[in-house]
């Protein structure tokens, strides 16, 4: 993978989280579903990785403002570029969300419109943040398809979303999130439905996006080898809360010593290696100290 833009050291960054929390009340009590978590995120790839349940999703829609009721979100501090997200009101996030920052949903074919074509749902989602003819956002649309490499766009713009793949159904979601040029996208498992080779497909086309337009992407995933060959950083969660933040080449061999939490040397040793095979991989002990 290439390398992301580099930065201004000075720039302020683009997204920063301090102490987020997202608590469900329900008649059985408080469900914790994230548990002060902090990081700021510049132009780079950061990867948030954890097993299901540990509150990754959750980070992602808390963001945007999608937390269903009855959960409740609080933070310390929430900003997009220094503006509070906490104090800002509903309409002016509703202006964020798409044009700022973007979310790519799991199984993002689902989340598409049954009985409109990819096309108007793409074209669609750029009229709502710009004000554009139909015939300019059908062209901006037709570019928006094959910049994420769809064969014939003129086709593809026509089709419903039952008459596509799935790895066409992920790119069209992505040019659909994409094509009002954010700064952020936030990648929620968006490769986790699709073969190997759509897989890496997939990859270079965020790769290749957000390297040119110097964004910000945050990459939702359980898969720790897709993670450390794709991100630049990586933040380990379990049950809500953070265990450790490193560099993601040090989930490899050649970084063990920088990964103190037992945590993540548990998820490490739980998977199974083809030139190094085990006997018996690993079973992951918990330790309830970790959420205190």
């Amino acid at each position: 993978m290439s390398m992301p833009v580099a930065a201004n050291a000075n720039e302020q960054p683009l997204l920063e989280l301090d102490d987020l929390r997202v608590d469900f009340h329900t008649p059985t009590g408080i469900v914790n579903a994230v548990r002060g978590l902090s990081f700021t995120l510049g132009r780079e790839r950061l990867g948030i990785v954890g097993e299901s349940g540990s509150g990754k999703s959750m980070t992602g829609r808390a963001i945007l403002d999608l937390i269903p009721y009855p959960g409740v979100v609080s933070a310390g501090r929430m900003a997009y570029r220094g503006q509070n997200l906490l104090t800002m009101d509903k309409r002016s996030r509703r202006k964020l969300r798409g044009r700022h920052i973007s979310m790519v949903m799991q199984d993002p074919k689902f989340s598409l419109n049954p009985v409109q074509t990819v096309g108007t749902q793409i074209a669609e989602a750029y009229r709502v943040h710009h004000k554009a003819s139909a015939r300019e956002a059908r062209e901006r649309s037709l570019s928006m398809l094959e910049a994420v490499q769809i064969r014939e766009p003129a086709r593809v713009y026509d089709l419903y979303p039952h008459e596509v793949s799935g790895g066409m159904g992920q790119r069209v979601m992505i040019a659909m999130m994409l094509i009002a040029e954010p700064e952020i996208l936030i990648a929620d498992e968006p490769t986790s439905a699709l073969d190997v080779t759509v897989q890496l497909q997939v990859l270079k086309i965020l790769d290749d996006l957000v390297t040119s337009r110097g964004m910000g992407l945050i990459f939702i995933s359980h898969d720790l080898h897709l993670v450390q060959s794709f991100c630049d950083r990586v933040i380990v969660m379990y049950g809500g809360k953070a265990m450790e933040t490193l560099p993601a080449a040090e989930l490899s061999d050649e970084g063990a010593r920088s990964r103190r939490h037992p945590y993540t040397l548990g998820l490490l040793g739980c998977l199974p290696e083809l030139d190094r095979p085990k006997g018996k991989l690993a079973t992951l002990t918990r330790d309830p100290a970790w959420l205190a």
